[in-house]
């Protein structure tokens, strides 16, 4: 059976195989089945499956090195997910840093809109209000982008430096907030300022 993955807006990808021009294997995902490239069974050793945290896409890479630890990636987690407001947050680890993604969509506001017009109009046989809905949130779900990172600088003793995307045209970068400190404290220091205008008058 061909190696496949579903991801978080509900398309399924399969995993295909081609060769480079150097004659090299190159794994690629595809929405199709069958086509272009072989059908893989099984994910080759030394690789893993990566959604990217932007735009839901998904990738066959090589499996990276384990520097952040589960309990730090679990602690941005949990703090992430206490924001009062209807923004969605995901939280990638990659090499040394931890990074926080913003949904574009407000879902709060859009699935008050949509229950609303659910309500007047008539469905597909077999579908409910709420599978619809589901559907309509997960397809405006599909944008992140970068906003707040840990990067750690000192992988003895566990320090981080707290860092903010700037989007200022002459910018368009990450900028220093903070640090180097403990996980904990820029973690309950910067995440508080999500979705305030305070955020971006950092540092």
């Amino acid at each position: 059976m061909t190696v496949q993955h579903t991801n978080r807006t509900g398309k399924t990808y399969y995993l295909h195989e081609g060769r480079t021009k150097t004659g090299k294997p190159r794994y690629f995902f595809s929405l199709k089945q069958t086509g272009k490239g072989k059908a893989v069974e099984r994910i080759p050793e030394g690789y893993e499956i990566y959604e990217h945290p932007e735009n839901a896409q998904v990738f066959l890479r090589k499996r990276r090195p384990k520097i952040i630890t589960d309990i730090e990636k679990n602690l941005v987690e949990k703090n992430v997910k206490q924001r009062k407001r209807s923004k969605r947050y995901r939280v990638d680890c990659k090499d040394e840093y931890i990074t926080i993604y913003e949904s574009d969509a407000d879902l709060g506001e859009l699935k008050g809109i949509l229950d609303d017009f659910l309500k007047h109009i008539p469905l597909r046989s077999g579908v409910t209000a709420d599978e619809a809905m589901s559907a309509i949130v997960r397809a405006a779900d599909q944008r992140y982008t970068a906003m707040l990172r840990f990067h750690l600088v000192d992988k003895k003793h566990r320090k981080f430096v707290a860092e903010r995307f700037c989007f200022r045209g002459a910018i368009d970068d990450w900028v220093f907030l903070g640090g180097p400190d403990d996980l904990k404290e820029l973690v309950a220091r910067y995440t508080e300022l999500l979705e305030t205008d305070q955020f971006f008058d950092l540092p």
